[in-house]
């Protein structure tokens, strides 16, 4: 259970590689990397946009496939090949005019790590690097790749009395 007041959040950011993908990633004739993705994590992302949460994506990586994934489900607010995530998340605050305490960022490896000292509420999955769950004001039970945003946004959601109505059941 998440004990940071979650009302205060209004918006969701997560990497990808290692949150919203196991990090077992499969490398194809191409080069491409191949990602799965939980589509709890996807159902629980749409309806927190639906919400009128914000919601971005940060990632070092680059993939069409997982870039036309998170336009599909409506998030607006992408930044693929990230070499400066703490750049990009503070142009997402620029653009969104939210501030740190409103939101939560959910990273798994130390290319997170100056993004999570700077948001309100830093998460880590189960089976990030030391060095995250050492600065996470929640752990998730969940490994990467296995839901760790429909955890989030779900505690969330029920926290401000957003999660079972009438959105929750279409998509």
């Amino acid at each position: 259970m998440i004990t940071y007041d979650l009302n205060l959040i209004k918006a969701f950011v997560f990497d990808v590689d290692g949150v919203l993908s196991s990090h077992k990633v499969y490398i194809l004739m191409d080069g491409e990397l191949m990602r799965s993705a939980s589509v709890k994590d996807g159902y629980a992302i749409q309806l927190a946009l639906k919400k009128g949460f914000e919601v971005c994506i940060i990632t070092g990586g680059f993939s069409n496939d997982v870039m036309s994934r998170y336009r599909k489900l409506g998030v607006k607010h992408l930044y693929p090949c990230s070499a400066n995530k703490l750049k990009d998340y503070n142009d997402f605050l620029k653009q969104t005019l939210l501030e740190d305490h409103q939101v939560m960022y959910c990273g798994d490896d130390i290319p997170d790590y100056q993004v999570m000292c700077k948001a309100g509420l830093p998460v880590a999955p189960a089976d990030a690097a030391p060095e995250i769950k050492q600065i996470a004001k929640y752990i998730s039970p969940i490994n990467g790749g296995g839901g760790v945003a429909r955890d989030i946004v779900e505690q969330t959601l029920k926290v401000q009395g957003l999660w079972m109505d009438d959105d929750a059941f279409n998509w």
